[in-house]
């Protein structure tokens, strides 16, 4: 879901101003104190730099006071999906520890505008840095072109060529999964993925073909499903009608919670009749019946290790290091019975 710019672009200081604008510190504070003994000209120069070092006002007058803010930003998508609330909860946990508040700012849609708006919010109360978790790539590339100036961590979802970046490895979380039911001997294997808006959605669903592929086995095309438990068992009702696969791989663990509800109401054993695998490893996974297999993410390791790149103690040179998922195998998954 992450590429740093910590340590390597600090914010502009009201010092920077004054050197761009070829004025005294003092004067950029009169400018900012809105100061009658200040010549037009010169307020002018004076907020001409602030505009080119994208310099805010109300972080300036702060930083008259203190030159830290002690506070994290964090830009989150609207839905409440496991691994981005988890993730959240540890940046905000590690940050306390670390004598930090965190203000978050939701995208309540992903347009240029509603992330520029987003962004804004956090500058404008000062924050000294931003952990960006959003479900599409647009919105990272969106942060790019911004040049934003304040230090930021974003989290990815599949692994990329940044040397920076803090990466979670879902395609080869799904591969995973899906050699685990190969292996078991399941040669109809069916996937139904997460919204393909969604980043770590198409990593899992092309983690699933590429398993598929080099194993030379038959692929039927994904389902494209939504997280819910509703569509799991919507889906695994038109899916399980043709019996025509002996194991099914669900982008996320409610998908897979729908889709054994689904098999049960036809009267079939999961996981004599049908393997499921989720993904996720919710906490309720382990509770379910049978006890899902699924594939395990620390997204809470995730977010502290944001946070560590954020915030390096004592200049510290933290190497991002990837998350690999785990499989844990349970009781919903089998070898297939004989046909």
């Amino acid at each position: 879901m992450a590429s740093t710019r910590a340590q390597q672009s600090r914010a502009p200081s009201i010092r920077d101003v004054a050197r761009v604008a070829g004025v005294s510190h003092q004067t950029v504070s009169r400018v900012l104190n809105n100061s009658d003994a200040i010549r037009a000209e010169t307020r002018d120069r004076v907020l001409a730099a602030m505009e080119q070092l994208q310099y805010r006002p109300n972080r300036a007058a702060r930083a008259l006071v203190t030159s830290r803010t002690h506070t994290i930003g964090v830009l989150t998508a609207r839905r409440a999906h496991y691994g981005p609330a988890v993730a959240l909860q540890a940046i905000e946990d590690a940050a306390v520890a670390r004598g930090y508040n965190v203000t978050t700012s939701t995208l309540t849609e992903t347009t240029d505008e509603a992330v520029r708006e987003s962004i804004q919010r956090l500058l404008d109360l000062d924050v000294e840095g931003i952990v960006v978790i959003a479900p599409q790539q647009k919105v990272f590339d969106l942060i790019e072109e911004l040049g934003i100036r304040t230090p930021y961590v974003t989290m990815r979802a599949s692994v990329g060529e940044d040397p920076t970046a803090l990466w979670v490895d879902q395609m080869e979380g799904a591969r995973l999964a899906t050699a685990h039911l190969l292996d078991l001997g399941h040669e109809y294997v069916r996937h139904i993925a997460g919204p393909q808006d969604w980043i770590e959605a198409d990593a899992r669903m092309q983690g699933f073909l590429r398993e598929m592929s080099d194993r030379d086995m038959p692929v039927v095309a994904p389902i494209l499903g939504d997280w819910t438990a509703d569509f799991g068992y919507h889906a695994g009702r038109e899916l399980l009608r043709w019996r025509d696969c002996t194991a099914v791989f669900c982008s996320n663990d409610q998908m897979a919670l729908g889709l054994v509800h689904a098999a049960r109401s036809y009267g079939l054993d999961v996981p004599g009749d049908l393997s499921v695998v989720g993904y996720d490893d919710i906490p309720e996974a382990k509770h379910f019946w049978p006890p899902l297999t699924t594939v395990q993410v620390d997204f809470a390791e995730l977010g502290r290790r944001c946070v560590d790149l954020l915030l390096p103690r004592d200049d510290e040179q933290l190497r991002p290091i990837d998350i690999v998922p785990q499989l844990v195998v349970r009781g919903s998954t089998s070898a297939p019975r004989s046909r």
